[in-house]
């Protein structure tokens, strides 16, 4: 299929989303789908009509984005959270600075405050999610869910924090929603929060270049607080971490090196 690399640049100059930093096969081929389940035969045409349809643009970026997430991801990383890393930051201070990073459609910045619900009251808990997909945030603002997303979730949390609505699916609770502030955010574009305790971002590396997770490594280890860890996904473990300024303290989790 013919004008991908011109769509790639007229892409970066309308939104600031730069293809070139995704891995060029997967992201190619998908688009590539998605331009000829639109009816379009090159990425010229398809360019066209997304920049005067906002609903065809919404669809690329959400499919672009690659959105898919639930409730305590891996689980058994969750109870290391649990038991092991929150319990040393707790000693830093009660008052964490959580950034949940590429947070789709809020199973994570969710997740985090029903953890962390365990540990402090939920009027001390402040989660900053962030997407680049507005879409995806608008879908976790309303927050709610399919049953099958919920199913690595302590069964205590769901009778807590959920209403039930039936046609199984689940509304979570205002006083969780109410703890989480979503930001659109461009990973590969714009500046990182600052002296964040614990940042979370999982299973979005790998859809990057070498070169770009190098740098958004480098970033997050510079966003991080002395005491801060760095929480990623089960299938992104971090090869030579000290290239970033990061050192192993479990598997999947990192901390800043000195």
């Amino acid at each position: 299929m013919t004008g991908y690399e011109s769509f790639k640049q007229k892409i970066y100059r309308k939104t600031g989303i730069n293809l070139s930093l995704y891995k060029e096969k997967q992201m190619k081929r998908r688009l590539e789908s998605l331009v000829s389940r639109n009816g379009f035969s090159n990425f010229d045409d398809y360019f066209n009509e997304i920049d005067k349809n906002k609903l065809l643009f919404d669809e690329f970026i959400n499919y672009m984005t690659i959105n898919v997430s639930e409730f305590y991801r891996n689980s058994e990383q969750w109870n290391v959270l649990e038991k092991n890393i929150i319990p040393s930051l707790i000693k830093s201070g009660t008052n964490l600075k959580v950034w949940s990073a590429a947070c789709s459609t809020g199973e994570e910045p969710y997740s985090l405050v029903m953890l962390l619900s365990k540990f402090m009251p939920l009027n001390k808990i402040n989660i900053l999610a962030t997407d680049i997909d507005k879409e995806a945030m608008n879908k976790a603002k309303n927050g709610i869910y399919l049953e099958k997303s919920l199913k690595n979730l302590p069964s205590e949390f769901i009778s807590k924090f959920f209403d039930k609505l039936g046609n199984n699916t689940y509304s979570i609770k205002e006083d969780i929603k109410n703890r989480v502030t979503f930001k659109q955010h461009n990973l590969l574009e714009e500046s990182f929060p600052d002296s964040c305790d614990l940042i979370v971002c999982r299973n979005v590396m790998i859809y990057f270049t070498e070169e770009a997770k190098a740098n958004i490594y480098h970033k997050f280890s510079q966003s991080l607080k002395e005491s801060g860890v760095l929480f990623v996904g089960s299938t992104e473990q971090i090869i030579m971490p000290h290239r970033y300024n990061l050192k192993p303290i479990r598997t999947f989790f990192y901390g800043r090196a000195s």
